[in-house]
């Protein structure tokens, strides 16, 4: 595994954070979606993490606030967990999980809260990510329901319950319209 730094991102890193998140998407529209995150009031640069080989920017991960509307009392805030991006040169060599780790660390840091995920269901389970719909939570497109997740933290640590009042429709902010 490859030993890395993971901090916050700093307004010098936009440019490589941009062409590492195209890079590893093979695509402009995930990088552009950072970028209207970043400037959306839900954006907290301390969830905002890249991972620096000496000085290089090699990956990256955004934590964006989000709502869960229930049906039977007031919304709860939770986190989506989108996008996860580490450069194609550096794939497959553990640079994702350190930054998943430390950045369920620093939201778990910000109290307890559920971050939600819609990613590759093999990959996201060793995180503490279970199904989210089996917790009462529903996407608001369709998605297959293992690719749907969510993990609650708290300081850092995977919680085992779920608060029953956290569940109904995830709703995302405008920018994932982009994606």
């Amino acid at each position: 595994m490859v030993r890395i730094r993971v901090r916050s991102e700093q307004p010098g890193d936009y440019p490589a954070i941009d062409n590492v998140v195209a890079q590893a998407f093979g695509r402009e529209s995930e990088a552009r979606l950072v970028a209207a995150l970043r400037d959306s009031s839900g954006f907290s640069a301390e969830l905002s993490l890249v991972a620096l080989l000496e000085d290089q920017v090699i990956g990256h991960i955004l934590f964006s606030s989000i709502i869960v509307r229930s049906q039977e009392g007031p919304a709860s805030r939770a986190l989506a967990l989108a996008p996860l991006s580490v450069a194609p040169r550096w794939q497959r060599q553990g640079i994702g999980k350190q930054l998943v780790w430390a950045g369920l660390e620093a939201c778990g840091q910000k109290g307890p809260v559920a971050v939600i995920v819609v990613g590759h269901p093999e990959y996201y389970p060793q995180f503490g990510f279970q199904p989210a719909r089996s917790r009462g939570l529903e996407a608001p497109f369709p998605v297959r329901d293992a690719a749907f997740m969510a993990v609650m933290v708290e300081s850092g640590n995977k919680s085992s319950t779920w608060p029953p009042a956290l569940q109904g429709l995830v709703e995302y902010p405008a920018p994932f319209g982009i994606v």
